[in-house]
């Protein structure tokens, strides 16, 4: 009796319990990975590992509980996996804008050619003096391990918030440098294919296949974009209709560039992604949102079928040959990419370290990993002689050293990443910067205090004229809307940690802190009460929705701005035993609106209606204060 008849009993109930299951797992580990702050990839892994190899052990007939070549069949299984990893890569291309070009645009360019060259030649030279896999085998790896992980390095930028510039190379190459590694590991293969069955001219078959590769992937990427922005344009695709309309475009344009050329279709859709974001006359907001929410379902639920699919007899493969295959493939031949890409860039000894140590793999090295193993066996099997390239068993090792290439980056890039920015200077080791929806007076009063009490802040209006000022008074300032498209993207966020919403419309305050709930988290946005509230019900329920209500109840823009035009102005003012919180309130008055406190550790609290401040010795009192009311303690 198998493991899953065993605990579910049989038949169809059996798989639909498995099924279940495995929906569950992948999306509560994602859940619980964010929670305990790890990266969801370590656990979905391990779900994935326990649920296929591990639970052979502990079934009476050694049947896995999760079985994907049973439970799907290969025949289907790698083309869903093929189509998911196109999807993931077409969410990718939604996030790449051509402004962040100007500056690092030569990088890229450089790490996705010179820089995949390096990394696919010397990955080559390791596996094969390390791994004892043979010519063919080393080869198809290096060439495939030249991908990264574009859904591991987001999260961790997201998270670090390192410099703009090297945020921007990263997030571009993770995304990019897919379709390239996939494309050079395809014609890997057909180059190792065509040796082994004799055909002539394998070098002229990479070659051809490379063309083809760029300009079928090209075309079609291109033509889908153009088909999907014309029809949406001319409103001929209702709103509710439009992602699964993409969704179709996305997966004919994957599938027609595939059967034109193999592997062809990821550069396709992810250049089908490119050209609609940088379109300016088709919003895709809601089109994003869609599709992210479909990438962190495919990711789930592809890491653990792909990680079930090890067998525990192929582990015993990973000695220190493929430990020190890992040790070399981040220590050296990472450094060695980077540093040769970035030759006369003007990029610092700190930026080329720290894109040094951000490499990890991700969902398309698994993927790849996976279908080459079984193409590779399948061709071993159907060789009627000796083999010319391929070592007898090497294929087995493809799948077991990628994935220990996969949790050791990811494990070691995601727990050194961070400090090593901080440590560098590439990012802030809290950050506590302000972001401010609007550089009125009052705004442009506030953020100065803040600036002068050791904060980072930004300003954002789409009034020219405050901005104008704002950068007269030096505080940093972009003109644009708070809600345009494009201003997350384009936004320098190193330092910054919390948005302030402060216009004189209660509308856009309350979408703008809506907006950057997914960068700064809900605790850390916040915005101005209405004016005129409704029911308590009802403000409570916006408060959690669209920011935290901003300096207590009786804070509003009308509020302020009839304080600032009556002459306040903000104030910091330090506590000591002598002159704690009370003193401060007979000196001020009751009228001092209390804005922040600057704790004796460094950190910047925010008064808010939910949490007021409670200041103490020590702390420094960042308040508005009536200009006649303007005293220094003795």
């Amino acid at each position: 009796m198998g493991f899953n008849a065993l605990l579910f009993g049989s038949g169809e109930s059996t798989t639909l319990v498995t099924v279940a299951t495995v929906v569950v797992l992948a999306i509560g580990a994602q859940w619980v990975a964010w929670r305990v702050r790890i990266p969801a990839i370590l656990l979905l892994l391990t779900i994935g590992f326990v649920a296929g190899p591990v639970s052979t052990l502990l079934s009476p007939d050694g049947a896995a509980f999760l079985n994907p070549d049973d439970l799907i069949g290969t025949d289907l299984l790698f083309p869903v996996v093929s189509l998911a990893v196109a999807l993931i890569l077409f969410e990718g291309g939604l996030s790449l804008h051509l402004a962040d070009l100007r500056e690092a645009g030569g990088v890229i360019r450089n790490l996705c050619t010179a820089g995949a060259v390096v990394t696919g030649l010397l990955a080559t030279l390791a596996a094969y003096y390390l791994l004892d896999a043979g010519f063919a085998v080393s080869l198809i790896l290096g060439c495939m391990l030249v991908v990264t992980g574009p859904t591991v390095i987001g999260p961790m930028i997201r998270h670090i918030r390192p410099a703009e510039r090297v945020g921007t190379i990263a997030k571009w190459e993770g995304i990019v440098i897919d379709p390239v590694g996939a494309t050079l590991g395809i014609l890997a293969l057909a180059s190792v294919e065509a040796v082994e069955m004799g055909t002539s001219g394998p070098m002229s078959a990479v070659v051809i296949g490379l063309i083809k590769t760029i300009v079928y992937g090209g075309a079609i990427g291109v033509a889908a974009a153009w088909a999907a922005l014309f029809c949406m344009r001319r409103y001929w695709i209702p709103d509710h209709l439009q992602s699964p309309v993409l969704l179709m475009l996305v997966v004919g344009c994957f599938a027609l560039a595939d059967v034109l050329q193999a592997e062809s279709g990821l550069l396709a859709v992810t250049l089908m992604g490119v050209v609609m974001v940088n379109q300016k006359s088709v919003s895709l907001k809601h089109v994003i949102e869609f599709k992210e929410n479909l990438r962190v379902l495919l990711i789930s639920l592809l890491f653990i079928v792909l990680a079930a699919r090890i067998k525990l007899e192929t582990l015993d493969d990973l000695g220190w040959q493929s430990v020190a295959f890992v040790a070399v493939l981040m220590l050296v031949i990472r450094p060695a990419s980077v540093f040769a890409s970035t030759v006369k860039s003007g990029l610092s000894w700190q930026e080329k370290l720290f894109l040094s140590w951000l490499a990890p793999r991700g969902i398309v090295a698994a993927a790849l990993a996976s279908v080459f193993a079984i193409t590779l066996q399948e061709l071993e099997k159907g060789l009627s002689g000796e083999p010319v390239l391929l070592q007898p068993g090497a294929a087995a090792k493809l799948e077991p050293v990628t994935f220990l290439v996969i949790v050791v980056t990811v494990t070691v890039y995601g727990l050194t990443a961070g400090p090593l920015a901080k440590r560098l200077g590439l990012s802030a080791s809290n950050p506590q910067g302000i972001l401010f929806a609007s550089a009125h007076p009052g705004a442009r009063a506030i953020a100065k205090a803040v600036q002068e009490a050791g904060f980072n802040v930004l300003m954002v209006d789409s009034n020219r004229n405050n901005v104008h000022v704002a950068r007269m008074e030096d505080l940093p300032a972009v003109y644009a809307s708070i809600l345009s498209e494009p201003v997350m993207e384009e936004l320098d966020l190193a330092g910054i940690g919390r948005l302030l919403a402060l216009t004189r419309n209660d509308e856009i305050n309350a979408l703008a802190a809506f907006r950057f709930v997914e960068a700064f988290g809900r605790s850390e946005v916040y915005r101005l009460r209405a004016a005129n509230v409704g029911p308590a019900r009802t403000e409570t329920s916006g408060e959690v929705l669209h920011g935290r209500r901003l300096f207590g109840d009786d804070a509003t823009y009308r509020y302020l701005e009839e304080r600032f035009d009556g002459g306040a102005v903000v104030k910091r003012t330090k506590l000591t035993p002598e002159f704690d919180y009370g003193a401060f309130r007979e000196l001020y008055g009751q009228s001092a609106l209390v804005l922040f406190t600057v704790t004796a550790t460094g950190n910047l609290m925010v008064n808010t209606s939910d949490q007021p401040l409670a200041p103490g010795p020590g702390d420094t009192v960042i308040a508005v204060v009536d200009a006649d009311n303007d005293k220094t303690p003795a």
